[in-house]
């Protein structure tokens, strides 16, 4: 039987059932609606490639890591940077006259110029409906050359859209009309690039700005843009600025005992703010990890926060979040700690009693969340920096290799399959009822 062609599959895409705008469920913010990456989407499918079960693949202008975040109306909105690229002779002279090392050069990239925008899809045909010019920027700052212009994950709140990109602007967004509601600009020394995604917490936006020359988190009014409060970070050990940077995305909680809290975690130091007030409610001092990128998670049944420590030797710790002042002392604050085999840039992903993570290099983990016993770790192809998701009763794995492996929950390694699209993967995916969205370093698909 001859197989499928990707313009047949897409035009069957187009004809299957498709939920009506009333039952989708939106994907507002990087690593979904809870922000832990656990999606309630039927359907989901197991197997796919470039030739089977995909819907539609949309061409995406520029480069971006941001997650894709979806409205209830069907509405998909992704940032992306259109850069204008140097020769290999610009390149080197832009990065020396930066102050750039030599010895670096090879791990930076560096764009002439660059255009910020964000563009609206429609998720049922793939069609780019809107392109929105943000933010042009002559002579931006070098980055990683694994980072992006455009990798903090946009926010959607109603009717407005929150779109950040660290040094070079945030802006709210009406996305019915397109216009922007309010602009700001927090200038930071990112050093390798922005990553931190905004978060929505009550009428506040909240923005962790963690640079090489300052380091602290702000609120913002959702609604104007005004600052509500700001506060800096506890002061640190590290004497250089690149050890005092973080890219990581705040989480809200509210502990055994009532208290709302906004956990940032940071280099050197995992504080909780009042929300309210951006008064500091207590810290830790996780050691001398830096560059920090994996979103903490909360397990509410057993009253833990955990994260990773980031660069230099990432450790995965398990604390809780009920002490008050400095608890780095404080017996019993941190539940347990493990430091083998765990990531710098994917978050951690908690299923009922089981936390799992992948380390960058691909070795999955499940630990048993309350103990930190390991249940099993095994070898996972690839090498990693999207986050995990579940979705159906299933782990989905993305690397940067294009590759999606699909694994079973649970006390025993199971790979349920592995599916390889073109290009790579950095982005963490979305699921919806009876979809994929996946982000690669050229397109976005719906995997259906």
């Amino acid at each position: 039987m001859k197989s499928p062609s990707l313009f047949s599959l897409a035009l069957l895409g187009l004809c299957l059932p498709f939920a009506a705008s009333a039952d989708i469920h939106p994907w507002p913010q990087f690593r979904g609606p809870d922000g832990n990456g656990i999606a309630s989407a039927d359907d989901v499918p197991l197997r796919f490639s470039e030739s089977e079960n995909i819907a539609w693949k949309t061409s995406v202008p520029g480069k971006g890591w941001s997650s894709p975040v979806v409205t209830d109306k069907g509405k998909i909105w992704l940032t992306t940077a259109i850069e204008v690229m140097p020769t290999e002779e610009e390149r080197e002279k832009m990065l020396t006259a930066t102050g750039e090392d030599p010895k670096t050069f090879k791990a930076r990239q560096i764009a002439k110029n660059i255009k910020l925008q964000v563009l609206e899809l429609d998720l049922k045909t793939g069609k780019i409906e809107r392109t929105i010019d943000l933010i042009t920027v002559d002579a931006p700052d070098a980055i990683h050359a694994l980072n992006s212009y455009a990798s903090p994950t946009p926010v959607l709140d109603g009717d407005r859209l929150f779109c950040h990109f660290g040094t070079y602007g945030t802006l709210c967004l009406d996305t019915t009309t397109g216009a922007t509601v309010w602009s700001q600009k927090f200038p930071l020394e990112h050093s390798v690039g922005p990553g931190s995604s905004p978060f929505i917490d009550g009428d506040r936006l909240i923005l962790i700005n963690d640079g090489v020359d300052q380091q602290y988190v702000i609120a913002l009014d959702k609604n104007t843009g005004e600052t509500l409060w700001k506060t800096d970070r506890p002061e640190m050990r590290a004497e250089k600025g690149d050890q005092k940077k973080a890219y990581c995305t705040p989480i809200a909680i509210t502990d055994k005992t009532g208290r709302h809290q906004l956990v940032c975690m940071g280099s050197q130091w995992l504080v909780s703010y009042d929300p309210a007030t951006g008064k500091e409610l207590w810290r830790l001092d996780h050691g001398s990890g830096f560059s920090v990128v994996p979103r903490p998670i909360y397990d509410e049944k057993n009253g833990l926060v955990f994260i990773s420590t980031g660069f230099g030797k990432p450790e995965l710790w398990a604390v809780r979040p009920d002490g008050t002042g400095d608890i780095t002392d404080q017996p019993d604050q941190v539940a347990w700690k493990e430091s083998k085999r765990i990531p710098a840039k994917p978050s951690p992903l908690l299923i009922g009693d089981e936390l799992f993570v992948i380390q960058d290099g691909g070795i999955g983990t499940s630990f048993d969340a309350a103990t930190g016993a390991i249940h099993w770790t095994e070898r996972i192809p690839g090498n990693y920096s999207a986050s995990p998701l579940l979705a159906n009763g299933r782990i989905y794995l993305a690397n940067q290799e294009g590759m999606v492996t699909v694994i079973a929950p649970g006390k025993t390694f199971q790979v349920l399959a592995e599916n390889q699209l073109d290009g790579q993967l950095m982005a963490s995916p979305v699921a919806l009822d009876g979809t994929l969205l996946i982000r690669s370093d050229s397109a976005i698909y719906r995997i259906q």
